[in-house]
């Protein structure tokens, strides 16, 4: 029996265009194929094992069949790569099984390899596949000795020199393992009207998956104190970018629970421009050019000719249309319902976005990356747009289904994306009404600081005339609306740390209501987010208190789960991590803070 882990006792392993998700046991609980947006074959993760899984680890001790499965003793993944390696210590033995998914041009594989380690330990492999996210039973037969099970448009193919067997609907394999003996499992995906995938070579892609990895990593900039932390996040940002078309999603899950037992869960399986923009920023100021390009080329076709409908949200090829539902069969992590798929935030206004990429098309102007014409005139366009609809309500960064408002954080976004776009127009590498919108830069700041500051408590504020509190104000010395050393940019540190702030020193993204809706539209609570939390450490630093900067910093690496892995909230009060996972707006900011303690020399050990 097995029970989906906590949300940090998971291992991803990905191959750029999907993600299995490992627990500790040994069980794979989630795994979308052929696409991170696809239906998934395994949804144990958000359900029970009725719902799929593939679990490969020690077989049970005579008469204790249907415990529950025992925890790896050790797990890591090989230096800097994507394999991940488990190894368990049993009565009769060692063992190890290596996991990973070979970086692809066909079909895309989830290859375990068994390894002894010492003495002969009894192993099992029970593989029970449920398609369209746990809810379709396949047809399983054998064909030329493969097992194959086949539903609707889908079939994934099982390969393994171990003999089968099939029982209460899965397939289990049981065996042995000595020291020095090697056994590979495989799962291939394809399309149920072509023809089988080709056999796998599981020692074969193990190396080249190890080489692929070793040389992306070559390409590092970054050596200072906290490489592994920061090593490791890239790794991760890679391994959620769709390898075909440069899209990023936000995280390889959908609705993991922001708050356990809760209703705000997300499917994040999409590209969000704002988080895809910020993690272009980190890639460029590690090294990682390549990414950035295929990115920039990804929004280019997104938006097409059409700045004036940008959504905030794609499909990882481009897709508009992502409307959201609820898969009833599934109770939900933990009992966290519903489970949604689809998001329907695509079609809100948030005005900060355009900030976003704005600055993520400044940077890489600025860092060298190849001219590109079109993106130019993408720039002049969006804000074309902004110049007509800046000073409008807007749904905001945090995506709330309340009513809109006119959010601090999305005005100083709009100030921001007018900022870039007259610098590049001063450098003169492209043509634009420079005073009219140096004036409407001016209007713009004029407005926030008008508007968006409550003079008696020295602090900006979530929205115009609202007394609540916004982490998101965070960001304003970081974009150079104001200077650090601005009273209101301390003033408004410090309210976000007394009001905002848990005992630990994170940050929740605002104040949340219970019970009763809050400003997002919801009911319940949620942990303290840990992007903001970053955001806080890397506005200490630069009001100078860096020996601050550096203990939050800390902290926050201490709540990585034992893989150097982030989810998208921290519940102080549980002490686990919550929300999807693993989540680019968290090891993103993670990056970030890295560079910043570098540079200021504000750093342990």
């Amino acid at each position: 029996m097995h029970v989906a882990g906590r949300i940090e006792d998971y291992a991803l392993v990905g191959d750029m265009q999907t993600a299995a998700l490992i627990c500790r046991d040994g069980t794979a609980d989630w795994l979308c194929l052929p696409r991170f947006d696809s239906h998934s074959i395994f949804a144990g993760l958000l359900g029970t094992d009725e719902n799929g899984f593939w679990r490969l680890g020690p077989a049970p001790l005579p008469g204790r069949e249907g415990t529950e499965a025992p925890s790896a003793d050790r797990r890591r993944y090989r230096d800097d790569s994507l394999v991940l390696e488990s190894e368990w210590d049993t009565p009769r033995g060692t063992v190890r099984v290596i996991d990973f998914m070979p970086p692809r041009d066909g079909a895309p594989q989830l290859i375990r390899i068994v390894e002894g380690v010492s003495g002969r330990v009894p192993m099992r492999s029970a593989l029970r596949m449920r398609f369209s996210y746990g809810w379709v039973v396949p047809w399983v037969q054998q064909l030329e000795g493969r097992t194959v099970a086949v539903a609707g448009p889908d079939s994934v193919w099982f390969d393994t020199e171990v003999e089968t067997r099939g029982e209460d609907l899965t397939t289990y394999a049981d065996f042995t393992i000595s020291p020095g003996e090697r056994i590979a499992f495989t799962i291939s995906w394809q399309p149920s009207h072509k023809q089988p995938p080709p056999l796998p070579e599981p020692e074969t892609s193990l190396e080249a998956t190890e080489d692929f990895w070793r040389e992306w990593v070559e390409q590092c900039t970054y050596h200072g104190p906290y490489r592994d932390a920061v090593v490791r996040s890239l790794i991760t940002l890679k391994a959620l970018t769709y390898g075909p078309t440069g899209g990023i999603v936000a995280a390889p899950t959908t609705s993991l629970p922001e708050e356990i037992g809760g209703v705000r869960n997300w499917d994040y399986r999409f590209t969000w421009l704002r988080d895809a923009a910020i993690t272009l920023s980190s890639l460029l100021r590690t090294g990682y050019r390549e990414e950035a390009r295929a990115w920039r080329e990804w929004l280019l076709r997104a938006v097409a000719g059409d700045p004036e409908n940008l959504q905030i949200m794609y499909g990882i090829a481009g897709e508009r249309e992502l409307g959201e539902t609820e898969l009833h069969w599934l109770p939900g992590y933990e009992g966290s319902n519903p489970v949604r798929v689809g998001n329907g935030a695509a079609g809100q206004l948030q005005l900060d976005v355009y900030g976003e990429v704005t600055e993520a098309l400044h940077l890489g102007h600025m860092t060298g990356l190849a001219r590109n014409d079109y993106a130019s005139l993408l720039q002049l366009k969006l804000i074309g747009y902004l110049e007509n609809h800046w000073d409008e309500p807007d749904e905001g960064i945090w995506e709330v289904r309340g009513p809109r408002r006119h959010f601090v954080h999305s005005k100083v976004m709009a100030w921001v994306a007018v900022d870039r776009t007259v610098k590049l127009i001063e450098s003169g590498d492209v043509d634009g009404p420079l005073e009219r919108w140096r004036d409407l830069r001016d209007e713009i700041h004029r407005a926030v600081c008008e508007k968006g500051y409550d003079k008696e408590r020295n602090t900006f504020t979530q929205y115009y005339g609202s007394k609540e509190l916004d982490a998101s104000l965070l960001l304003i010395p970081q974009m150079g609306f104001l200077p650090p050393d601005d009273k209101r940019v301390i003033g408004t540190i410090e309210a976000i740390q007394r009001e905002l702030g848990t005992e630990e020193g994170f940050v929740m993204r605002y104040s949340t209501s219970g019970s009763k809706p809050g400003v997002d539209g919801l009911t319940g609570d949620e942990g303290a987010f840990l992007a903001c939390s970053f955001w806080l450490a890397d506005d200490l630093a630069m009001i100078g208190r860096v020996d601050e900067a550096r203990r939050l910093f800390e902290k926050l690496l201490s709540v990585r789960n034992d893989l150097g892995l982030l989810a998208e909230e921290w519940d102080p009060r549980l002490q686990r991590q919550v929300g999807n996972f693993p989540q680019a707006f968290s090891h993103v900011p993670l990056i970030d803070t890295a560079l910043r303690l570098t540079a200021s020399g504000a750093y342990g050990g």
